[in-house]
């Protein structure tokens, strides 16, 4: 090989070693800068999903824990009430209750109403009716076929208290959390009906843990139907407390109440309840 011709090789050598340098500069600068942003992101994230991680796990405590929420003095869980026939969820009164409201009532906790599903009835609906309303729910939303009982039970239970449709509360948790008991919006809104929990603070006092509740199923149904019915009482009209309850307040609700309804009329074919009007 002449000089020039080593010359001329050296050179391209220097050239392909310097370029694959230059690319391997650039992929650590890139690798670089994306971890860079990663760290960042998760010094803004990870404090946020740590709170609201502590917040499930308070909410999971509260909802699932063997007791009551307020102890009536009987020493006996709900389970245990409702198997005894001391209390009658469809009504939601004592056996020997004397009439007393059904507020008054102590709230149940969701791990008791699962244990004692089998022992519930729901007035007016065949047990045909109710399983098929249950399949749908747990099949549409994808959650246990035990919680969809739970979940309808609870609502016909606490809908007639409110003078409300229990195919209507169905349907509206059906479209604000798609049946996601720990479900929360960006403005803050929680649990199965959304439930602006710092709005609505007053409402969960009655319930152990207080705003921590929202995420309790049982709590949040009670409180949100509440809500409805107060909407729908200012409003006048169906149509114009689901508008309330969205928050519209203007003519248009975005089309909110059209969903609900028509996944109200979903339930009553998939099951044969009619709605209750």
């Amino acid at each position: 090989m002449t000089v020039s011709g080593t010359y001329t090789w050296l050179g391209r050598s220097l050239r392909l070693t310097g370029r694959r340098a230059a690319e391997l500069t650039h992929a650590a600068a890139v690798y670089l800068g994306i971890a860079v942003l990663v760290t960042v992101s998760l010094s803004f994230v990870v404090p946020s999903l740590r709170d609201q991680s502590q917040q499930i796990h308070a909410a999971l405590l509260i909802s699932l824990k063997p007791g009551s929420v307020t102890d009536d003095g009987s020493g006996l869980s709900l389970a245990e009430r409702l198997s005894g026939g001391q209390v009658d969820l469809s009504s939601g009164r004592g056996a020997a209750d004397d009439g007393a409201a059904a507020d008054e009532e102590e709230p149940q906790t969701f791990a008791d109403a699962l244990s004692a599903l089998d022992s519930f009835s729901i007035p007016g609906v065949t047990k045909v009716q109710s399983q098929a309303l249950r399949s749908y729910i747990a099949r549409k939303y994808r959650i246990a076929h035990d919680v969809a009982g739970v979940l309808i039970h609870t609502v016909f239970a606490v809908a007639p208290e409110k003078d409300l449709d229990p195919l209507l509360v169905l349907a509206v948790i059906a479209i604000e959390s798609r049946y996601n008991p720990f479900a929360e919006s960006h403005v803050g809104a929680q649990g199965l009906m959304q439930v602006m929990t710092k709005v609505h603070q007053d409402k969960f006092e009655r319930f152990d843990g207080g705003a921590e509740a929202a995420l309790n199923p049982i709590a949040n149904i009670r409180v949100g139907s509440q809500i409805l019915h107060d909407c729908i009482q200012r409003r006048g009209s169906v149509t114009g407390g689901l508008a309330c309850y969205v928050g519209a307040t203007g003519p248009s609700d975005g089309g909110y109440g059209a969903k609900v309804l028509a996944e109200r009329r979903r339930l009553s074919l998939a099951s044969g309840i009619p709605p209750r009007l």
